[in-house]
C-alpha cells in the first residue's frame, strides 16, 4: 500500500522558494503541523530592505501561521533552515557551502517565489518569475536525492483559451528568446514590442507564468505544476478568513468597503473560481506526494480550481460581500459604501468620471485649501489602474478541467483526506465571505474586533450624510431640468402667438 502523506515526507528534506509569501507561510506550517517526522525544511530567503534573511525568519515565525506550532510544538520550528539567496541570480546567489547541502539533502522542492502583480513591465515580470524559474531548475537539477519538484503556476496563464485543460500548452515564443530580446533591447524598443509578444494573454504576468511552465515541461525531473485559480483567504487554517495581502478580491473588498470603489465592469451572472489559500496548500502538498511516488517522465498538470462543483457567482460572490461589509464595517472609511456593478462600459466610464474622479478633484481642492495634503486623486488613479486590470477577468468566463485535482483526493486514505482538505462542495460561500470580511478587517488592515461598534457608529452617520448628499444632487438636477423647461416653454408660447 502506498504511504500516507506524513510517512512519505519522513525523514525527508524540503525547499521552499517563496517561504515568505501569502502561500508560502502556509505550506510551510502545514507541512511543520501535519508531518511531525518531516526533515528539515530549507527557506530561500534574501536580504530586503537591509533586513538580514535571519530576522526576516524571526519576523515571519510571529505571524498567524505559525501560531499554533509556536505555542503547541515550538520544537518542529528549529527545523526550518533559512539558506541565503535570490532566484532572480543565476545558481540563486547560494554560498558554496549551502550549494553543496542542498545538493546532498534535498529531496523535495515547491518552487513558490513570484511577483503577482498584473503591471509589471515585461523585464521585470520575465526576470522575476522566468528566469527565476529557469535558475531555480538548474539548482534543482543537482540535487542527488530528489524525488519531486512541484511549480506553483496559474489557471489563468493560457487567457487566450475557453477551455484550460490539465496539460501543457506551447508558447508562441520560446522562453530563451524571451531572454535575449529583454537582455539586448533598449527599454522604449521593448515596451513597444510587448503586446505583440503578449499575444492572447492579458497582462506580463501571464504571459511569464506561461514561459515558466515550458521550462519546466522540458527539465526532465520528476515534476508537478499547480495551477489555483483565484487564491482568496484561508477556509479554516491558519484561521478562518486569514489573509495577508491586498491582492486581487481582497483589495477590491477594501476599496468597496471604505467606500473608494462604486463601479465596477463585471458581469455578475459569470461563474467566479476562487480558491481559499489552505486548500490549494493541501492541494500542492498533495501532488508533491503523488510526484513523489509515480516519478513521471512527464510533468503532471493538476488545476487547483473550484470548476463549479459549488460554483459562486460574481453577482452572489459582491452582493453577500456588500450585506457583510456593512454589517461589519472597516475603520476609516472615506465614504458610505454604494454604487454596483454593470456590464456597460459607457455606464461604467461616466459612474467612474462622477462617483470617482469628480469627487476626487473636489474634495483634495477642499483639503488643499483647508491646508491639509491632498491624496485621494493619487488614491483614485491607483483605484483606476487597478479597476482597469481587473476588468478583463470580470467580464470573461473560462472552464477550468480539474479531474487531476477530484481524482487525486479520491485516491488519498480517510485520513488525509481530512487533513488535506481539498472539497469545495463543503464550503458555505456566505459563511465564508462572512469570515473574508472579518479576517480582512483583523489580518490586513489591522482593526481590531473592539473597533466594530465605532466602525459601525460612524457608518451610521456616513449613512445619512450620503443620503443628503443624494437628495441634495437630486434637487439640483430638478431645479436644472426645470431651469431649463421655464425658458423653453416661455419662448414656445411666443412663437405660437
Amino acid at each position: 500500500m502506498e504511504p500516507t502523506i506524513p510517512e512519505w515526507f519522513r525523514d525527508r528534506n524540503v525547499l521552499v522558494t517563496g517561504a515568505t509569501g501569502f502561500m508560502g507561510k502556509v505550506l510551510v506550517a502545514k507541512l511543520l503541523l501535519t508531518c511531525p517526522e518531516i526533515g528539515k525544511i530549507f527557506i530561500l530567503i534574501r536580504e530586503k530592505k537591509d533586513v538580514s534573511p535571519q530576522n526576516r525568519l524571526k519576523h515571519l515565525l510571529q505571524q498567524e501561521p505559525f501560531r499554533i506550532l509556536s505555542e503547541n510544538h515550538p520544537e518542529r520550528l528549529k527545523k526550518i533552515i533559512v539558506v541565503n539567496g535570490d532566484t532572480t541570480i543565476e545558481g540563486l546567489g547560494l554560498s558554496l557551502n549551502d550549494k553543496n547541502l542542498l545538493i546532498q539533502d534535498v529531496s523535495v522542492t515547491f518552487h513558490m517565489a513570484a511577483n503577482v502583480r498584473f503591471d509589471l513591465p515585461l523585464k521585470t515580470a520575465v526576470n522575476l518569475n522566468t528566469r527565476g524559474t529557469a535558475n531555480v531548475l538548474k539548482v534543482v537539477k543537482q540535487f542527488k536525492k530528489l524525488s519531486s519538484f512541484i511549480h506553483v503556476s496559474t489557471a489563468y496563464c493560457q487567457c487566450g483559451e475557453e477551455i484550460l485543460e490539465e496539460r501543457a500548452y506551447p508558447t508562441s515564443i520560446l522562453p530563451e528568446k524571451v531572454f535575449t530580446l529583454i537582455d539586448t533591447m533598449d527599454d522604449n524598443i521593448l515596451e513597444a514590442l510587448t503586446p505583440k509578444l503578449l499575444g492572447d494573454q492579458p497582462n506580463t504576468y501571464a504571459f511569464s507564468k506561461s514561459l515558466s511552465e515550458a521550462l519546466v515541461s522540458k527539465s526532465g525531473i520528476p515534476t508537478g505544476v499547480a495551477r489555483p485559480s483565484i487564491v482568496t483567504a484561508s477556509w479554516k487554517e491558519p484561521a478562518p478568513g486569514w489573509v495577508d495581502n491586498m491582492n486581487g478580491p481582497t483589495g477590491l473588498m477594501i476599496g468597496a468597503g471604505k467606500g473608494v470603489i462604486r463601479s465596477m465592469l463585471c458581469n455578475p451572472d459569470y461563474l467566479t473560481d476562487i480558491m481559499p489559500c489552505d486548500l490549494v496548500v493541501n492541494a500542492t502538498i498533495t501532488l508533491a506526494w503523488k510526484v513523489g511516488i509515480e516519478q513521471p517522465t512527464e510533468p503532471i498538470f493538476m488545476n487547483i480550481t473550484e470548476s463549479g462543483k459549488n460554483p459562486i457567482s460574481w453577482r452572489f460572490a459582491l452582493d453577500t460581500g456588500r450585506k457583510h461589509a456593512l454589517e461589519n464595517p472597516f475603520s476609516g472609511p472615506l465614504w458610505y459604501p454604494g454604487g454596483g456593478f454593470t456590464t456597460s462600459k459607457i455606464v461604467h466610464w461616466f459612474s467612474v468620471l462622477f462617483l470617482h474622479i469628480i469627487p476626487a478633484y473636489l474634495l483634495d481642492t477642499l483639503l488643499y485649501v483647508t491646508g491639509n495634503k491632498p491624496f485621494l486623486v493619487k488614491v483614485q488613479n491607483r483605484v483606476t489602474t487597478g479597476l482597469d486590470l481587473l476588468q478583463y477577468y470580470t467580464t470573461k468566463e473560462w472552464t477550468f478541467r480539474n479531474d487531476m485535482m477530484k481524482n487525486l483526493e479520491n485516491s488519498l486514505s480517510s485520513s488525509d483526506r481530512e487533513t488535506f482538505f481539498m472539497n469545495t462542495k463543503a464550503i458555505c460561500w456566505n459563511e465564508y465571505i462572512l469570515a473574508y470580511i472579518l479576517g480582512t478587517r483583523k489580518y490586513c488592515l489591522k482593526d481590531d474586533p473592539s473597533t466594530l461598534p465605532r466602525a459601525r457608529r460612524v457608518f451610521a452617520y456616513l449613512y445619512v450624510a450620503d443620503l443628503c448628499l443624494r437628495i441634495f444632487f437630486g434637487i439640483l438636477i430638478v431645479w436644472f431640468i426645470y431651469s431649463w423647461m421655464v425658458p423653453f416653454k416661455t419662448l414656445m408660447e411666443v412663437r405660437e402667438i
